[in-house]
């Protein structure tokens, strides 16, 4: 059977057909490049993923309202932490641990140490130090929020702080510590207590109050020297 203008209706039929039909190559190359964009969208997925995963940790301090940044404690700020330990005893807690470097100190020392801290990733790091260090059994770290921890059971607080936590960690202490308990605070003073012993200089003074001073009797402050070892 013929159509219009004398062509035959099979004729038109199969041009038609053949307009709708993709060639594979085309069909092919589309699936290829599906396929990319769902590998390229995983890869992107999991990146984010990966940032927010690290990067939180950091992050969320930074948002809170009293942010204690983590800058790693000298040396010297360490010998000076220790000094102001002599002759303790009993538990020792670091507020804000960081990598943990004060806690395996004091563990060294004797001490049964922990370390509360905000940054798990520092906590993890911590614990393998104090497992390098050889002193995991008796330096312990655990992520929690300061404000949120009790520190009536330590015998010894050690805190590297910042001006802006400091009055509101001064009252928390002096509500939850025992009349023989010790706080040791580094870089910043705290505002109303008034020091029973004062050693370093600089970033590497260190403060330490006794809790019976800072309940009642006021004492002035003593200015802790260290005769160095004549040299034979």
């Amino acid at each position: 059977m013929e159509g219009g203008g004398g062509i035959p209706l099979e004729t038109l039929t199969e041009e038609s057909q053949s307009r709708h039909v993709l060639p594979a190559s085309f069909e092919a190359n589309s699936l290829q490049k599906s396929n990319w964009g769902f590998l390229l969208t995983g890869l992107v997925s999991g990146t984010l993923v990966a940032v927010y995963a690290v990067a939180t940790p950091f992050i969320t301090p930074a948002l809170r309202k009293v942010c204690l940044p983590f800058v790693p404690a000298t040396t010297k700020q360490i010998e000076n932490v220790v000094k102001m330990l002599r002759c303790r005893r009993g538990s020792l807690v670091d507020i804000g641990s960081g990598d943990g470097r004060i806690v395996i100190a004091a563990a060294k020392e004797g001490f049964t140490a922990v370390g509360y801290e905000l940054n798990p990733w520092l906590v993890w790091y911590s614990r393998y130090r104090a497992w390098r260090e050889g002193v995991h059994g008796s330096a312990k770290f655990y992520i929690s929020d300061l404000w949120k921890v009790t520190f009536s059971q330590y015998s010894n607080v050690v805190i590297f702080g910042v001006p802006q936590m400091m009055l509101q960690l001064e009252k928390k202490l002096e509500l939850e510590l025992d009349d023989d308990a010790r706080v040791i605070a580094c870089r910043f003073p705290f505002p109303h207590w008034t020091p029973d012993h004062v050693t370093g200089e600089g970033i590497d003074t260190v403060w330490a109050y006794d809790a019976s001073t800072f309940r009642g009797r006021e004492k002035r402050p003593t200015l802790m020297h260290f005769q160095p070892p004549i040299q034979a």
